[in-house]
């Protein structure tokens, strides 16, 4: 194959991509049906299946029972905003940073004790198999689910202490940095690292998603002098949101 050379089904999805982003075939239109796009391209039936499987995965158009494939509505990316901002001892570091971008943040949480999995014990620096605190958060804004995130805390740093549990007791929905600091541990760095994925399936119901949409993943984890007291996983859905750091000069 030659330097811009495309398979042929690749090249139909890309004239009706075009089609849908300059407008000729606006939210809602019924996309043109397989016999029509085989007719008008010149392409046989497969083809024709898996121009429509492309736009499909690529979240362009959605189909519905009964009726055809429609071209989806395309939402305007709002901003999650992250930052080394410190907020006042007793504020939710993901209200006040929202609150920064017009967002109305409200969360819902669940903590329970488990046992480390290979990986979650890797990122914590922990044994496998040793006693952390899992908590599971879903985020939103104006009542729309706009963000999960599942946190892991070693049970050896704050098991037996007021902030065991993370969104209980006096500093009850505080940071990780401020409840540390209550038991006399200093976070003094962390690090997040953004990849992206197919969403699960469990992740994309809770979000709204459909099957095939990409969802980004902030991994992040607290250290307290090159130690892991704390590490996360942030999903968003990468159609509907941006993530924005705002970063200090040093």
């Amino acid at each position: 194959m030659t330097f811009g050379e495309q398979p042929a089904y690749l090249r139909v999805a890309s004239d009706l991509r075009e089609k849908i982003v300059n407008g000729s075939l606006p939210p809602h239109t019924r996309l043109p049906s397989q016999a029509r796009i085989r007719e008008e391209y010149g392409v046989s039936d497969t083809v024709a299946l898996e121009a429509r499987k492309v736009l499909m995965a690529e979240g362009l158009v959605e189909g519905r029972s009964g009726s055809g494939t429609y071209v989806r509505e395309r939402p305007v990316p709002r901003r999650v905003a992250r930052s080394g901002f410190r907020p006042p001892s007793g504020a939710s570091p993901f209200r006040q940073e929202q609150a920064e971008e017009g967002a109305r943040g409200t969360w819902e949480s669940s903590s329970e004790q488990e046992a480390a999995t290979p990986e979650v014990a890797g990122r914590l620096g922990i044994e496998l198999g040793a006693r952390v605190m899992r908590t599971r958060y879903v985020f939103r804004d104006a009542g729309e689910a706009m963000m999960l995130s599942t946190s892991w805390e070693p049970l050896e740093v704050t098991g037996r202490t007021p902030v065991m549990l993370p969104e209980e007791g006096p500093l009850g929905g505080c940071g990780v940095v401020e409840r540390m600091a209550a038991i006399d541990i200093v976070v003094d760095n962390v690090v997040e690292e953004v990849g992206a994925r197919p969403g699960l399936a469990e992740e994309l119901l809770a979000l709204g998603g459909v099957p095939g949409h990409v969802v980004m993943v902030v991994e992040r984890t607290y250290y307290a002098s090159g130690r892991a007291v704390e590490t996360a996983d942030v999903v968003v859905p990468a159609d509907r949101y941006r993530i924005a750091y705002h970063l200090p000069v040093r």
